[in-house]
């Protein structure tokens, strides 16, 4: 009998293998961008998607545009210090509308509504199928899937 996996490694394991983990990860830059780049920066920019590594990032002015290439490097910098990685590699800059208080998971959000392909919910299934704990398959499962949800609303959105 094997000895049995934490499920931290269990979880990591099946986010990589959905390939769901940089998506996730890169994404929790929308909701901290006030800690990230200071209250003032944030006050006249917004961070809008992320494509290919890239972060697009809608600017209120074209002066806050040109201030913010200058500090190009830094910005970089600060985000990939707080994703622990460097999952960013360039950001561009639009000329756009900023809305206050806005979070990485606006209230409207119907995640639950998204329906899933048969190929992605038999990937959740085969990886799920060596598990012995039917609790703990479930719980997991149901992880899987609104990730999976989430990732499949997100790229609609784009």
């Amino acid at each position: 009998m094997k000895k049995p996996q934490p499920i931290r490694s269990i979880l990591e394991a099946t986010i990589k293998s959905l390939e769901i983990d940089v998506p996730l990860k890169t994404y929790s830059i929308l909701g901290a961008w006030d800690e990230i780049v200071g209250e003032s920066v944030a006050a006249h920019s917004q961070p809008r998607t992320i494509r290919n590594r890239i972060l697009f990032i809608d600017v209120a002015h074209p002066t806050w545009m040109q201030q913010l290439q200058f500090l190009k490097p830094t910005l970089l910098e600060k985000i990939n210090t707080f994703l622990g990685e460097s999952l960013i590699q360039d950001i561009r800059f639009k000329l756009g509308k900023i809305l206050s208080n806005v979070s990485a998971f606006p209230k409207t959000l119907s995640i639950e509504d998204e329906r899933l392909d048969k190929a992605t919910l038999n990937r959740i299934e085969g990886l799920l199928h060596k598990m012995n704990d039917e609790e703990l398959k479930n719980s997991l499962r149901e992880v899987l899937i609104k990730g999976a949800k989430l990732e499949h609303y997100r790229r609609k959105a784009k």
